[in-house]
Protein backbone atom coordinates (compact mmCIF):
# COMPACT_ATOMS: atom_id res chain seq x y z
CA UNK A 1 0.00 0.00 0.00
CA UNK A 2 2.60 2.80 1.07
CA UNK A 3 4.51 1.49 -2.45
CA UNK A 4 1.15 2.66 -4.44
CA UNK A 5 1.28 5.85 -2.49
CA UNK A 6 4.82 6.49 -3.47
CA UNK A 7 5.67 8.51 -6.77
CA UNK A 8 7.55 6.74 -9.49
CA UNK A 9 10.49 8.91 -10.12
CA UNK A 10 10.41 7.59 -13.44
CA UNK A 11 7.05 9.20 -14.34
CA UNK A 12 7.27 12.57 -12.49
CA UNK A 13 4.18 12.93 -14.43
CA UNK A 14 2.01 11.03 -11.92
CA UNK A 15 3.55 12.99 -8.92
CA UNK A 16 0.94 14.20 -6.76
CA UNK A 17 -0.36 17.75 -7.74
CA UNK A 18 0.09 20.00 -4.84
CA UNK A 19 -2.77 23.24 -4.78
CA UNK A 20 -1.80 26.49 -4.22
CA UNK A 21 -3.46 28.65 -1.29
CA UNK A 22 -6.60 30.36 -3.14
CA UNK A 23 -6.13 34.44 -2.89
CA UNK A 24 -9.45 35.83 -0.83
CA UNK A 25 -10.05 38.47 -4.34
CA UNK A 26 -10.96 35.30 -5.43
CA UNK A 27 -13.54 33.95 -3.08
CA UNK A 28 -15.36 37.15 -2.71
CA UNK A 29 -17.55 37.28 -6.21
CA UNK A 30 -18.23 33.70 -5.70
CA UNK A 31 -19.57 34.86 -1.89
CA UNK A 32 -21.67 37.19 -3.37
CA UNK A 33 -23.04 34.59 -6.13
CA UNK A 34 -24.15 32.20 -3.16
CA UNK A 35 -25.83 34.88 -1.27
CA UNK A 36 -27.69 35.16 -4.59
CA UNK A 37 -28.52 32.12 -4.73
CA UNK A 38 -29.38 32.05 -0.84
CA UNK A 39 -31.94 34.91 -1.92
CA UNK A 40 -33.38 32.78 -4.79
CA UNK A 41 -34.13 29.79 -3.05
CA UNK A 42 -35.55 31.85 0.05
CA UNK A 43 -37.78 33.27 -2.38
CA UNK A 44 -39.64 30.00 -3.78
CA UNK A 45 -39.82 29.12 0.00
CA UNK A 46 -41.37 32.02 1.19
CA UNK A 47 -43.92 31.73 -2.01
CA UNK A 48 -45.26 28.51 -0.82
CA UNK A 49 -45.92 30.20 2.57
CA UNK A 50 -48.21 32.87 0.50
CA UNK A 51 -45.19 35.69 1.73
CA UNK A 52 -45.38 37.27 -1.97
CA UNK A 53 -44.05 40.11 -1.32
CA UNK A 54 -41.05 39.14 0.60
CA UNK A 55 -40.32 36.73 -2.06
CA UNK A 56 -40.40 39.21 -4.95
CA UNK A 57 -37.86 41.75 -2.56
CA UNK A 58 -35.92 38.49 -2.32
CA UNK A 59 -35.79 38.11 -5.94
CA UNK A 60 -34.89 41.67 -6.37
CA UNK A 61 -32.35 41.84 -4.37
CA UNK A 62 -30.76 38.28 -5.86
CA UNK A 63 -30.84 41.00 -9.15
CA UNK A 64 -28.80 43.35 -7.00
CA UNK A 65 -26.41 40.51 -5.88
CA UNK A 66 -26.29 39.52 -9.59
CA UNK A 67 -24.85 43.00 -11.02
CA UNK A 68 -22.36 43.67 -8.24
CA UNK A 69 -20.65 40.43 -7.90
CA UNK A 70 -19.25 40.87 -11.66
CA UNK A 71 -18.24 44.13 -11.40
CA UNK A 72 -16.84 43.12 -7.83
CA UNK A 73 -14.58 40.60 -9.76
CA UNK A 74 -13.40 42.86 -12.43
CA UNK A 75 -12.84 45.52 -9.86
CA UNK A 76 -10.56 43.18 -7.83
CA UNK A 77 -9.57 41.50 -10.63
CA UNK A 78 -10.92 37.63 -8.91
CA UNK A 79 -12.52 36.44 -12.30
CA UNK A 80 -12.50 32.71 -12.53
CA UNK A 81 -13.73 30.37 -14.81
CA UNK A 82 -15.66 28.67 -11.54
CA UNK A 83 -17.14 31.63 -10.98
CA UNK A 84 -18.30 32.36 -13.67
CA UNK A 85 -20.06 28.59 -14.08
CA UNK A 86 -21.60 29.91 -10.74
CA UNK A 87 -23.08 32.77 -11.92
CA UNK A 88 -24.66 30.84 -14.63
CA UNK A 89 -26.04 28.46 -12.07
CA UNK A 90 -27.43 30.97 -9.97
CA UNK A 91 -28.99 33.32 -12.77
CA UNK A 92 -30.96 30.00 -14.15
CA UNK A 93 -32.58 29.39 -10.44
CA UNK A 94 -33.00 33.02 -9.38
CA UNK A 95 -34.37 33.96 -12.39
CA UNK A 96 -35.54 31.24 -13.83
CA UNK A 97 -37.06 28.63 -11.71
CA UNK A 98 -38.02 31.16 -8.66
CA UNK A 99 -39.99 33.26 -10.47
CA UNK A 100 -42.21 30.93 -12.56
CA UNK A 101 -42.41 28.87 -9.55
CA UNK A 102 -43.71 31.65 -7.86
CA UNK A 103 -46.51 32.95 -10.30
CA UNK A 104 -47.52 29.44 -10.66
CA UNK A 105 -48.23 28.97 -6.51
CA UNK A 106 -49.52 32.69 -6.60
CA UNK A 107 -52.25 32.25 -9.32
CA UNK A 108 -51.10 29.43 -12.52
CA UNK A 109 -52.22 26.59 -10.52
CA UNK A 110 -55.36 28.24 -11.31
CA UNK A 111 -54.61 26.72 -14.90
CA UNK A 112 -53.77 23.23 -13.64
CA UNK A 113 -51.51 21.37 -16.05
CA UNK A 114 -51.58 24.93 -18.64
CA UNK A 115 -50.13 27.17 -15.95
CA UNK A 116 -47.54 24.56 -14.96
CA UNK A 117 -46.35 24.60 -18.48
CA UNK A 118 -46.62 28.43 -18.70
CA UNK A 119 -44.34 28.70 -15.89
CA UNK A 120 -41.91 25.71 -17.30
CA UNK A 121 -41.61 27.01 -20.44
CA UNK A 122 -40.47 30.49 -18.38
CA UNK A 123 -37.96 28.25 -16.80
CA UNK A 124 -36.60 26.47 -19.97
CA UNK A 125 -36.27 29.94 -21.59
CA UNK A 126 -34.15 31.59 -18.55
CA UNK A 127 -31.71 28.54 -18.94
CA UNK A 128 -31.69 28.70 -22.89
CA UNK A 129 -30.89 31.97 -22.61
CA UNK A 130 -27.77 31.95 -20.41
CA UNK A 131 -26.67 29.17 -22.59
CA UNK A 132 -26.44 30.86 -25.51
CA UNK A 133 -24.99 34.02 -23.96
CA UNK A 134 -22.29 31.77 -22.86
CA UNK A 135 -21.50 30.22 -26.36
CA UNK A 136 -21.39 33.24 -27.81
CA UNK A 137 -19.06 35.07 -25.38
CA UNK A 138 -15.93 34.40 -27.78
CA UNK A 139 -17.95 34.86 -31.28
CA UNK A 140 -15.82 35.73 -33.59
CA UNK A 141 -17.97 37.42 -35.97
CA UNK A 142 -19.59 39.23 -33.75
CA UNK A 143 -19.60 43.33 -34.78
CA UNK A 144 -17.82 45.50 -32.63
CA UNK A 145 -20.84 47.36 -32.10
CA UNK A 146 -22.80 44.13 -31.13
CA UNK A 147 -20.88 44.78 -27.77
CA UNK A 148 -23.10 47.11 -26.21
CA UNK A 149 -26.26 44.35 -26.80
CA UNK A 150 -27.74 41.97 -25.40
CA UNK A 151 -29.37 39.12 -27.75
CA UNK A 152 -32.49 39.02 -26.54
CA UNK A 153 -33.94 40.44 -22.95
CA UNK A 154 -31.22 39.37 -20.06
CA UNK A 155 -32.13 36.76 -17.69
CA UNK A 156 -31.80 39.23 -14.30
CA UNK A 157 -34.63 42.02 -16.49
CA UNK A 158 -36.90 38.86 -17.88
CA UNK A 159 -37.32 37.89 -14.12
CA UNK A 160 -38.05 41.06 -13.23
CA UNK A 161 -40.42 42.03 -15.77
CA UNK A 162 -42.48 38.29 -15.16
CA UNK A 163 -43.32 39.87 -11.87
CA UNK A 164 -44.96 42.91 -13.00
CA UNK A 165 -48.38 41.29 -12.28
CA UNK A 166 -47.21 41.31 -8.51
CA UNK A 167 -45.82 45.06 -8.68
CA UNK A 168 -49.85 45.88 -9.85
CA UNK A 169 -51.34 43.15 -7.20
CA UNK A 170 -49.79 44.63 -4.21
CA UNK A 171 -50.70 47.99 -5.45
CA UNK A 172 -53.89 47.63 -5.26
CA UNK A 173 -54.89 46.84 -9.16
CA UNK A 174 -57.35 43.58 -9.33
CA UNK A 175 -55.47 40.56 -10.09
CA UNK A 176 -55.84 39.73 -13.64
CA UNK A 177 -57.20 36.36 -15.25
CA UNK A 178 -54.75 33.37 -15.15
CA UNK A 179 -54.76 33.08 -18.44
CA UNK A 180 -53.74 36.82 -19.00
CA UNK A 181 -50.85 36.44 -16.98
CA UNK A 182 -49.12 32.95 -18.75
CA UNK A 183 -49.50 34.88 -22.11
CA UNK A 184 -47.98 37.62 -20.21
CA UNK A 185 -45.04 35.35 -19.34
CA UNK A 186 -45.01 33.42 -21.99
CA UNK A 187 -44.24 37.04 -24.03
CA UNK A 188 -41.76 37.62 -21.83
CA UNK A 189 -39.91 34.16 -22.26
CA UNK A 190 -39.83 34.45 -25.83
CA UNK A 191 -38.39 37.86 -25.31
CA UNK A 192 -35.35 35.94 -23.55
CA UNK A 193 -34.68 33.79 -26.42
CA UNK A 194 -35.38 35.95 -29.53
CA UNK A 195 -32.96 37.61 -31.66
CA UNK A 196 -34.00 41.08 -30.48
CA UNK A 197 -31.26 43.47 -29.79
CA UNK A 198 -31.35 44.67 -26.29
CA UNK A 199 -29.11 47.96 -25.34
CA UNK A 200 -27.02 47.16 -22.63
CA UNK A 201 -24.64 49.68 -21.89
CA UNK A 202 -21.63 47.61 -20.98
CA UNK A 203 -19.32 50.07 -23.43
CA UNK A 204 -20.82 53.40 -22.25
CA UNK A 205 -17.99 55.00 -20.14
CA UNK A 206 -19.49 57.93 -18.41
CA UNK A 207 -17.14 60.39 -16.84
CA UNK A 208 -19.06 62.92 -14.04
CA UNK A 209 -17.79 66.52 -13.92
CA UNK A 210 -16.11 67.40 -10.52
CA UNK A 211 -18.83 69.92 -9.89
CA UNK A 212 -21.48 67.18 -10.54
CA UNK A 213 -20.04 64.66 -7.97
CA UNK A 214 -22.40 65.87 -4.82
CA UNK A 215 -25.48 66.75 -7.37
CA UNK A 216 -25.29 62.45 -8.54
CA UNK A 217 -24.74 61.38 -4.51
CA UNK A 218 -27.92 62.78 -3.59
CA UNK A 219 -29.81 61.78 -6.90
CA UNK A 220 -28.35 58.12 -5.97
CA UNK A 221 -29.30 58.74 -2.72
CA UNK A 222 -32.92 60.10 -3.51
CA UNK A 223 -34.01 56.82 -6.14
CA UNK A 224 -32.40 54.71 -3.39
CA UNK A 225 -34.70 56.08 -1.18
CA UNK A 226 -37.73 55.87 -3.42
CA UNK A 227 -37.24 52.44 -4.20
CA UNK A 228 -37.41 51.57 -0.30
CA UNK A 229 -40.43 53.72 0.55
CA UNK A 230 -42.26 52.81 -2.86
CA UNK A 231 -41.42 50.15 -4.29
CA UNK A 232 -43.66 48.60 -6.17
CA UNK A 233 -44.34 52.09 -7.66
CA UNK A 234 -40.94 52.24 -9.03
CA UNK A 235 -40.55 48.46 -10.11
CA UNK A 236 -44.04 49.18 -12.27
CA UNK A 237 -42.97 52.11 -13.57
CA UNK A 238 -39.49 50.73 -14.74
CA UNK A 239 -40.92 47.62 -15.81
CA UNK A 240 -42.92 49.95 -18.25
CA UNK A 241 -40.52 51.88 -19.50
CA UNK A 242 -38.14 49.04 -20.14
CA UNK A 243 -40.53 47.64 -22.42
CA UNK A 244 -41.56 50.49 -24.10
CA UNK A 245 -37.33 50.99 -24.97
CA UNK A 246 -37.21 47.69 -26.71
CA UNK A 247 -37.75 48.83 -29.71
CA UNK A 248 -35.52 52.09 -29.52
CA UNK A 249 -32.40 48.92 -28.72
CA UNK A 250 -33.65 47.20 -31.81
CA UNK A 251 -33.47 50.54 -33.95
CA UNK A 252 -30.66 52.10 -32.83
CA UNK A 253 -28.98 48.19 -33.31
CA UNK A 254 -30.38 48.44 -37.22
CA UNK A 255 -28.78 51.92 -37.75
CA UNK A 256 -25.43 50.68 -36.28
CA UNK A 257 -25.42 47.92 -38.91
CA UNK A 258 -26.28 49.89 -41.65
CA UNK A 259 -23.56 52.08 -41.01
CA UNK A 260 -20.76 49.40 -40.94
CA UNK A 261 -22.04 47.62 -44.09
CA UNK A 262 -21.74 51.42 -46.07
CA UNK A 263 -18.43 51.20 -44.41
CA UNK A 264 -17.97 47.61 -45.47
CA UNK A 265 -18.98 47.92 -48.67
CA UNK A 266 -16.88 51.78 -49.42
CA UNK A 267 -13.66 49.91 -48.51
CA UNK A 268 -14.38 47.28 -51.13
CA UNK A 269 -15.70 49.99 -54.01
CA UNK A 270 -12.26 51.73 -52.92
CA UNK A 271 -9.99 48.25 -53.13
CA UNK A 272 -11.59 47.69 -56.52
CA UNK A 273 -10.84 50.47 -58.22
CA UNK A 274 -7.57 50.41 -60.69
CA UNK A 275 -4.68 51.70 -58.72
CA UNK A 276 -2.39 52.99 -62.04
CA UNK A 277 -4.68 54.39 -65.38
CA UNK A 278 -4.08 52.34 -68.25
CA UNK A 279 -1.33 53.02 -70.95
CA UNK A 280 -2.22 55.35 -73.34
CA UNK A 281 -3.13 53.41 -77.52
CA UNK A 282 -0.20 53.19 -79.42
CA UNK A 283 -0.74 51.95 -83.04
CA UNK A 284 1.09 48.81 -84.09
CA UNK A 285 4.31 49.46 -86.20
CA UNK A 286 3.77 48.78 -89.53
CA UNK A 287 4.85 45.27 -91.53
CA UNK A 288 7.30 46.90 -93.86
CA UNK A 289 9.01 48.15 -90.76
CA UNK A 290 9.24 45.02 -88.85
CA UNK A 291 10.45 43.33 -92.28
CA UNK A 292 13.71 46.02 -92.65
CA UNK A 293 16.97 44.97 -91.40
CA UNK A 294 18.24 46.38 -87.73
CA UNK A 295 20.63 48.44 -89.20
CA UNK A 296 18.07 50.29 -92.24
CA UNK A 297 15.85 51.42 -89.51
Amino acid sequence: MAGMLTPDPKYPELRRRRFRPIPVRMLVPNVITLLAICAGLTAIRLSIEGRMELAVAAIVFAAVLDGVDGRVARMIKGQSKFGAELDSLADFVNFGVAPGLMLYFWQLQELNNGGWIAAMVFAIAGGLRLARFNASIDDPNKPAFAANYFTGVPAPAGAILAMLPFYLAFLGVPKPPAMLTAGYILLIAFLMVSRLPVFSGKTVRMRVPPEMVLPVFVSVVFFVALLIGYPWHILSIGSVLYLLSLPWGWKSYRDHERKAAATVQSDVTGEAAPSTPAAPFSPAPDDAEVERPARLN
